[in-house]
């Protein structure tokens, strides 16, 4: 018989995982953030640049990040009902 070979998840074998940017708007609940993303996309009819903000909530384990800050975040498994997202670093923390 042959023996099956098991790979290694890899990062190679393993799909790219989505990053964002985006500034905390909460941080009210213990170890997860309210993060706000902008976008400025031309509007289909008129091409002026429209603001449209989408809101993710981010798994923050240490508590780390505070209101105003610039933060990037990763794309992960869904942790609860709506959190599908882990931070990765606190890119500027707000003054």
């Amino acid at each position: 018989m042959t023996d099956s070979t098991v790979t290694p998840v890899t990062d190679e074998t393993r799909n790219a995982r989505k990053v964002r940017e985006g500034t905390v708007v909460s941080n009210k609940m213990n170890k997860t953030i309210v993060i706000s993303i902008v976008d400025r996309v031309p509007h289909p009819r008129y091409s002026k640049f429209v603001a449209r903000t989408k809101k993710l909530y981010v798994h923050d384990e240490a508590n780390d990040a505070q209101i105003g800050d610039r933060v990037r975040v990763m794309e992960t498994r869904p942790m609860s009902k709506q959190k599908r997202w882990r931070l990765i670093e606190v890119l500027e923390r707000a003054k």
